[in-house]
């Protein structure tokens, strides 16, 4: 092994072990609830980290409940679910209930047009057993031409709209994971809410995410983020077959690169972070919030040295 190599690997070892020594220490007594940020130009306050609807999809009713109850305990008041994601909606909706009035739900559609986009609300609706979301977003909007459609005649933005003047729908966003297609977006249309992958391999390997950052600041809109505790694709060999059903992306190392990963997003300007739906990662994701600290640059260093070279899960041009 060359010097320069063992002194890499040295000073990534050495920041992981310190942030996971530093974690598990103050995992013991949490300091206070999971601090909450501001929403853009709504000014809502939302928890740092948010509830990923997939942390629920196939558990059981009572293990739902459980972590969801876990969650607001521990100060997480929103949570982000979209039909997409299996059976998470009729496991949401009965587990959130207790707690719909202190909360802030997010849901998302997949329809492009009018009549599919108030279909799938409506049944979202039903199913999270609630009369309105406080957020609709169109969901993965990644293609230029599905953009042309929302906005266009008969486009979903008209349910939107419609459905904001109804009282079902109080903010309306999108996601994203084309940083192409997001500008677009927001130069189209005067958006509540942008959720888009931001990650410390997605910066340094692909200049993917901060051009999103700068221009949602600009116009003072929420700025939640995906994919913070994300690394890399799976080899070829796993696509199919991984140990992390929950994740189709190759999530970083459990816990301490995912721990520095999650407190390298928080530390940018954004209002919050959906960890992974794996649980064990969700939890993690509570435990640094509680006890979050922003990264010193010998962690940040290390961090961002252990990218280098790795496959990024989304790439500039993502918009075909």
């Amino acid at each position: 092994m060359e010097r320069r190599d063992f002194l890499k690997k040295a000073a990534i070892t050495a920041a992981t072990v310190a942030s996971t020594t530093q974690m598990n220490a103050s995992v013991k007594t949490p300091s206070s609830p999971i601090a909450r940020r501001t929403l853009g130009k709504t000014g809502e306050r939302l928890s740092i980290i948010g509830f990923g609807g997939i942390v629920v999809m196939n558990e059981e009713t009572g293990a739902a409940a459980n972590i969801v109850s876990e969650a607001v305990d521990r100060g997480v008041n929103y949570f982000d679910v979209a039909p997409s994601y299996g059976n998470a909606q009729e496991r949401l909706g009965p587990a959130l209930e207790p707690y719909r009035k202190n909360c802030f739900l997010a849901c998302k559609t997949e329809g492009r047009m009018k009549e599919d986009s108030r279909a799938q609300l409506e049944q979202s609706l039903k199913f999270l057993k609630t009369d309105h979301v406080d957020l609709y977003q169109f969901h993965a909007l990644t293609k230029m031409t599905d953009l042309d459609k929302v906005l266009g005649p008969g486009g979903a933005m008209e349910t939107m709209e419609a459905a904001k003047k109804e009282g079902k729908i109080r903010y309306i966003g999108f996601s994203v994971h084309s940083v192409e297609t997001a500008l677009a977006a927001m130069d189209r249309y005067n958006f509540d809410t942008v959720l888009f992958p931001l990650n410390w391999l997605l910066v340094s390997q692909a200049n993917f995410g901060m051009q999103i950052l700068k221009k949602a600041q600009e116009k003072q809109m929420g700025i939640l983020c995906l994919k913070s505790m994300a690394k890399t694709v799976w080899p070829a060999d796993q696509k199919k077959d991984h140990p992390e059903p929950k994740c189709w992306y190759q999530p970083a190392a459990f816990p301490s690169e995912a721990s520095l990963g999650l407190r390298w997003t928080l530390g940018h300007p954004i209002t919050a972070a959906v960890p992974p739906g794996d649980e064990k990662y969700f939890r993690l994701a509570m435990d640094v919030a509680q006890n979050y600290k922003p990264l010193e640059a010998h962690e940040e260093q290390a961090l961002l040295s252990g990218g280098h070279g790795l496959e990024p899960i989304f790439h500039l041009g993502n918009d075909v």
